[in-house]
């Protein structure tokens, strides 16, 4: 896919695509420090069907960050809220933020750099290379290091972590996939589908600050079996 790689020579224009679910109590402090990052960009904030009170406090943080909102009525998961915000993205480079405080916006340079330099079309930002964690719920890692073993069996990439948040995408391979996953399962979907469109993947450690059940985090145990699913079929029989 390199012939079709954006013009490098002039700086690019980042589109930051945020699902947003019930996160009243991070969603603000998140987009500052998405704002504060050095790049021409455009926030997309995608909020699907927020019920605490999220939906009234974007609407107010809206014109302080420049945000182009997009309001689910009713919740279509993560997957349905990186499906409306790919649709919506006009920048050079789609990159995916979660609206908790579990990413770091600062590992945007190490994550745009390979796509900077025109050396790769995908970007997987990896908890477990390296960069700074928080040691919590090692059947959580367990999970996630199986799962992207599997994930890895079917569609030939060497990674160490599938079920990353941070995925960037040149804005060319983006719209290229088209988002069926609902729920967590959108994450082997989209590896699965950015193997089959043989793009150049690259991998940097990110820093990564989990939190547990009682701070908000969304994915559950059931939802390892949904994953299981999605990188059969989509790897299989699309």
């Amino acid at each position: 896919m390199a012939a079709d790689a954006p013009d490098t020579k002039r700086p690019l224009k980042l589109s930051v695509v945020m699902p947003c679910y019930n996160e009243k109590g991070t969603i603000e402090q998140i987009l500052e420090r998405v704002a504060a990052t050095p790049y021409e960009k455009e926030i997309i904030v995608v909020d699907d069907g927020s019920k605490d009170g999220t939906r009234d406090l974007l609407r107010q943080l809206e014109p302080k960050y420049g945000l182009k909102l997009i309001f689910h009525e009713q919740n279509k998961g993560k997957g349905g809220a990186l499906a409306t915000g790919f649709k919506a993205a006009t920048g050079d480079v789609v990159l995916i933020q979660d609206a908790d405080l579990e990413y770091d916006p600062a590992d945007y340079p190490a994550l745009l750099k390979p796509i900077e330099e025109g050396k790769a079309d995908v970007v997987f930002g990896s908890r477990f290379l390296a960069g700074t964690h928080r040691c919590h719920r090692f059947w959580h890692y367990v999970g996630n290091k199986f799962l992207t073993f599997v994930s890895n069996v079917f569609t030939n990439l060497n990674l160490t972590d599938m079920e990353t948040c941070y995925k960037v995408f040149r804005a060319d391979v983006a719209k290229k996939i088209d988002i069926e996953s609902q729920r967590f399962g959108v994450e082997p979907e989209l590896t699965a589908k950015v193997a089959k469109l043989k793009c150049r993947v690259y991998e940097v450690p990110v820093s990564y600050y989990g939190r547990d059940y009682a701070s908000g985090k969304k994915i559950r145990p059931s939802d390892a079996f949904e994953a299981l699913w999605v990188i059969v079929k989509y790897n299989l029989f699309r």
